[in-house]
């Protein structure tokens, strides 16, 4: 892969990863019965997603892990 066509690539991931963890889609997914979160989901569950969610916010925003 040229270095051009390589630093284009790499661009439009980050863009894709960028717009998938915006808040409006955050929001738009909620809305889909697949991405809803049930209501029953055990509270160990819900902090195990709670914690997924802090650490790909972090990724996202080029923050280490810590």
């Amino acid at each position: 892969m040229s270095g051009i066509k390589g630093e284009r690539r790499a661009e439009l991931a980050a863009d894709i990863r960028r717009q998938l963890g915006s808040e409006a889609t955050k929001r738009f997914l909620r809305t889909l019965p697949s991405f809803r979160l049930e209501t029953n989901t055990p509270e160990h569950f819900r902090d195990l997603l709670d914690q997924l969610d802090d650490i790909e916010t972090r990724a996202a925003n080029g923050e280490s892990r810590q």
